[in-house]
């Protein structure tokens, strides 16, 4: 009797699956700001919500970092600029002149105007001034980091009064 050989099994095809749908691309038109280079972004798709169109020139962002690429409406506009660890995500928007402090460990800190008044975004957080103090009041009270961290919220508010930032945006 013949030996018998197995059929080699087949492969069951697989549908690729499909990258998240990217909000921006950067153009490749860069520039320095405090020796960081920045780039500027355009929309792929529309952000009704923003009045955003596809195609639009956005403002300026170190690194994908700094904007959330898929999830929410968060977008940079005009001639703002984030950089650092600082991160516009879910449905912030950025635009205007921003002011920007970073702490002596590269921590950055930024006040933006926005529809809702006046916002601190750091790292991942986005704060009036009063939860931005009272976040570093219970989560670094008393130390270093917690008192320069108090202090440039400090500062920030004075900028933003300064800058008539304390209105809310249209």
């Amino acid at each position: 009797m013949p030996a018998q050989t197995a059929k080699p099994k087949r492969a069951k095809k697989v549908a690729p699956v499909a990258a998240p749908h990217l909000k921006y691309e950067f153009t490749g038109e860069t520039k320095d700001w405090l020796g960081t280079t920045l780039h500027r972004i355009r929309a792929l798709v529309a952000i009704a919500s923003l009045g955003v169109r596809a195609g639009d020139l956005g403002g300026w962002i170190e690194k994908e970092f700094n904007l959330s690429q898929v999830y929410g409406n968060a977008w940079v506009s005009g001639d703002a600029r984030v950089y650092g660890n600082a991160r516009v995500y879910g449905n912030a928007r950025v635009y205007g002149v921003n002011i920007v402090a970073t702490r002596s460990d590269g921590y950055t800190f930024l006040v933006a105007p926005t529809p809702n008044g006046p916002r601190i975004i750091a790292g991942c957080r986005y704060f009036t001034f009063k939860q931005a103090k009272d976040h570093w009041k219970a989560n670094r009270g008393g130390t270093k980091l917690g008192d320069e961290s108090l202090s440039i919220v400090s500062h920030l508010e004075k900028m933003a009064k300064i800058n008539g930032f304390m209105e809310p945006v249209k």
